[in-house]
């Protein structure tokens, strides 16, 4: 059977708060996590023009049994999905997963499906009809990951994420984000401290 998955080996268990959010973590990361607006733009302010998106895949596939609940879909039943590392040049900051089900692919939002090196984020925040239903929380131990970008690495660490349930006129898509220690070291350089 193809997996549900290019990153993830299992769904991970979200939450809709942050009650496990440690001292020990970055001070930026409750932040990232809670980012009302375009994680695209926010990346782009961040890494200038070094920012890229590399497509790790993209595949009707079956989404996990959660993904499904919130897409209000059958779990057998394939949607789009895309997944994709979000990176200051070569150096990976967010690893990120969409998912679609047939009916967004249809009509308007029909170029979805093509979006190749564009930044989904790009066409979410610019489209007027839509509306953020839920977002939740999850963190992501080690042996979780199928696999990471040759140059994402976690180090061992825990990483967070995060995933956020939206709707445009009647369809809904799912849009989940995890946050790697990269993300942070670049952040700390960006501001001039030193770790």
């Amino acid at each position: 059977m193809r997996h549900r998955s290019l990153l993830l080996k299992f769904e991970p268990r979200f939450g809709v708060t942050l009650s496990g959010l440690s001292a020990r973590e970055h001070p930026s990361l409750r932040n990232w996590l809670q980012e009302q607006g375009s994680l695209t733009r926010r990346l782009r302010a961040l890494c200038g023009s070094s920012f890229r998106v590399a497509v790790l895949g993209e595949a009707w596939r079956q989404p996990f049994h959660g993904e499904a609940a919130r897409l209000r879909s059958h779990p057998r039943r394939r949607v789009w999905t895309r997944e994709v590392a979000l990176l200051a040049g070569d150096r990976p900051l967010i690893v990120a997963r969409s998912l679609m089900p047939r009916g967004m692919l249809r009509g308007r939002h029909a170029a979805l499906i093509r979006l190749g090196q564009r930044p989904l984020g790009d066409w979410l925040f610019t489209n007027p009809d839509l509306t953020r239903l839920a977002l939740e929380f999850a963190r992501v131990q080690p042996g979780q990951w199928h696999g990471l970008p040759p140059l994402a690495d976690a180090g061992g660490a825990t990483v967070w994420g995060r995933r956020a349930l939206y709707r445009i006129g009647r369809q809904r898509l799912l849009v989940c984000e995890f946050f790697l220690p990269a993300l942070f070291r670049l952040e700390d350089e960006a501001h001039g401290y030193s770790g």
